[in-house]
Parts: structure tokens; sequence; C-alpha cells
């Protein structure tokens, strides 16, 4: 197996896809359902919670990159309503998905009929479970949502998980299964515990179509957002955290199908936990987890702290994605810190990945890849997702600024 000596070195660098298609012809039609469901949803998601809609601003990062005039832009998923990260757009899909199948299953509502009716019916929800496996996020998304419509939700949540997020849940009525062991073990106790209850439903992070999808939608919101002379000319680079690869393929596959060969998107992973990297780079996908090449699958970045990646994910990224760039824990709280001095924004370390994209374009595999396609640096539109973070406690992020003030000081380059 010929893997990049960086991935095994641990030392923060960008790999280039060797598969990918620039100007790839994507179907849109999961897509389309997907965005007619998310509109069919919004009013009970409005009912449920005060009004809210699922989406984020886009904004500007004026002179944040001091080195580069190219445009750049945070899109501000760590500000998403009632979850607080980007989980919320696949999430919620899924538990709204199940709530109105088994509503038109059990004749609550008719095909067809405005969906806000579910708001009301938490004593019918009650009957069913919920089961998910998660480093936190995911698990905030479908305790949240499934506890707000009625479901009994159990969250099976690896070691790596912020106690946090534990405790939100668990303020909200969902049940918390703790493990000593990493994600994927989270995953294989969640499976077992929901096939063993007749009326539960497992969120498969790993194999889920609807999560997926979900998220997906953020394409067609993102694209609202931009300036209008995206061309290929003028593209639009995007960088999205990754952890077992959901949230972010969705989105990638989502802006690929619809802005073809203007779009290049780029994964971030931490160096101890690449796991969508290293599915991909060795061809293996779901048949290799970082331990197996001496990785710890250890990471501050909870959410992305996944030895084994989706192979439905790295399946569907084979053609699609440009590339995955791995970043330190240290470098994550820098930035995490820098981005609060500069911009005022809050962060969770994870959320704060991408924002490394221009440094890895300014490498010798970066401008290769430019080259390749007669990109000038200045014509790029950079897009860089902010995933989570608004509800981390306040004294906990106080601390983490603190770190990342410290590592900043020593080491200004961060990466270098």
């Amino acid at each position: 197996m010929n893997l990049p000596t960086e991935l095994i070195r641990r030392e923060p660098f960008l790999w280039i896809n060797p598969s990918l298609e620039i100007d790839i012809d994507l179907d849109t039609a999961d897509m389309e359902q997907a965005k007619n469901d998310w509109e069919a949803f919004g009013p009970l998601i409005a009912e449920l919670f005060d009004g809210a809609e699922i989406d984020s601003a886009l904004t500007p990062l004026l002179g944040f990159f001091s080195d580069s005039d190219a445009i750049s832009f945070l899109k501000q998923d760590n500000r998403l309503p009632v979850a607080g990260s980007i989980k919320a757009r696949g999430g919620f899909f899924e538990v709204l998905s199940h709530a109105r199948e088994l509503a038109l299953q059990e004749d609550l509502i008719k095909p067809g009929q405005p969906l806000v009716a579910l708001a009301s019916q938490q004593t019918f929800f009650t009957n069913y479970r919920l089961d998910v496996a998660s480093t936190g996020n995911l698990g905030l998304s479908i305790g949240l949502m499934g506890r707000a419509i009625g479901f009994s939700v159990y969250v099976h949540m690896s070691a790596d998980a912020k106690q946090w997020k534990k405790d939100l849940l668990q303020s909200r009525g969902a049940r918390v299964v703790e493990y000593d062991g990493d994600y994927s073990l989270a995953v294989t106790k969640a499976r077992a515990a929901s096939l063993a209850e007749p009326r539960s439903y497992f969120v498969d992070d790993e194999r889920s179509l609807r999560l997926f999808w979900g998220y997906s939608k953020a394409a067609y919101d993102l694209i609202r957002q931009l300036p209008d002379d995206i061309t290929p000319e003028r593209p639009l680079f995007v960088a999205i955290p990754c952890g077992v690869g959901g949230a972010p393929g969705g989105i990638a596959y989502g802006l690929k199908a619809l802005l073809g060969k203007s779009a290049h998107i780029f994964f971030a992973e931490p160096v101890e936990s690449p796991s969508v990297l290293l599915g991909m780079a060795s061809g293996k996908r779901d048949d290799i987890k970082v331990q197996d090449i001496g990785l710890t699958g250890k990471t501050l970045a909870d959410g992305l702290a996944v030895g084994r990646p989706s192979g439905y994910v790295c399946r569907q990224m084979d053609r699609v994605l440009s590339g995955i760039f791995t970043v330190t824990d240290q470098s994550l709280l820098a930035m995490q810190y820098r981005l609060y001095r500069e911009e005022g924004i809050k962060c969770e370390p994870s959320a704060c990945a991408g924002l490394f994209l221009p440094h890895f374009i300014r490498t010798e595999p970066g401008q290769q890849y430019l080259q390749r396609h007669s990109i000038k640096p200045l014509n790029i539109r950079y897009v860089f997702w902010a995933t989570g973070g608004a509800l981390i406690p306040e004294e906990k992020y106080q601390d983490q600024l603190a770190e990342g003030k410290v590592f900043l000081e020593q080491q200004p380059n961060m990466l270098d």
C-alpha cells in the first residue's frame, strides 16, 4: 500500500485527489427532492423552535488573510439555529423524514398535508425510539430535534465526546450511553442496540442517504449568497472540516453538481484521524482505519475524531473531491483564537480547520493544482465552512482561547 509519507509521520500536508473529474456531470434528482422536503419541513421547524430557519450567514473575512488578495468568506454554520452546528442540516432532515414516514404509516397525516400538524403529536412519537452514535454534534442535532418531536432518544457517545455536549443532551431528556472506545465502537454498539428494539430507528452516520442528501441542500443555500461572477476562471474554493464524511460529502456533491468545474472542494482533517484521506488515498475506503497505520484517532476536535470513514462517502467523493489537507490540534486552537481576536467569531476548534486552505494552496502541491487547472490565485473565491461552536459553554471557550493564544505566540505561522 503506497501511502503519502506525511500521513504516517503526522505532518500537515495537502493530498490532491488523482481521480478528480473537474467537469463531472452529476445527477441532481435526490438533491432536488431533498430541497423540496426541506421546504415542507420549514413550517414545522419554525413551529417547534420559535420561527427558526436552518441556514446561516456568509460573512466576508476582510483582511483576515493579509498575504492574499483573494476574496474570502466564512459560512457560519457555527451559528445554525437550535443545534449550533452543521449537523443540524443532516440530523434534523433525518429525524423529520422518519417522523413524516411514521405519521403517514399510522394515518396521522395524509400525503401532501402540511407537516406542522406533527408539532402537537409528541404523545404518539414517545412510542418510538431513535438511536445514534456520535462524537458530539450529530448527537446534539438528533437529540434536540428528536426530543422536540417527542421521540425517545439514545445517543451513544465515544470517549472523545465533550462532557458539556452530554450534559446538554441529558438536560433535554435524551439518554446518553457512554463508551471508553472510539467512534467506530460507538457505532457498532448503537447499531446493535437499535436492532434489539422493534420500534427503534438507527441514524447511521456512516451509511445514511437521508443524512447525505439533507446536507446537500446547503449547496443551494450557499449559491444564493455568493457573488454572481463564479466561473471556471473565477472559481469557488470551498474547505470543509471532515470526520466520517457525511456532512462535507453531501455539501461537496451538491456544490459540484450545481457549479461543475467552477467549484473546487477540499476537506480538512486532523493529523491523528485523517480517516477519509486514508480511505481514499489507499483505495480501501471503509476497509481501513487510521489505527491500522499507527495513528491514534485521538484529537481535541471531537467532531473529527473518526478512525474509519464512510465507505459510501468515499465512493461519492472519488471523482468529486479536489483534495484533503491535514492540520494539528495546536494549529486549530491557534486559529480559533485568531478568528475570535480579529473577527469576533466564536467557533469550536474543529470548525476552524478549513481556514488553512490558502496556506496549502501556496505549497508545491497546491501550486501544481492551480497550474493544472489554469487558475490564477487572485481570482479564487474562498469559502471556509465554520461547522460548529455557538453552544460551547463560555468558560470552556475561554479556556480554549487562552490555549490558542499561547500557541499562536509561540508559533505565529501555526503550521510552518
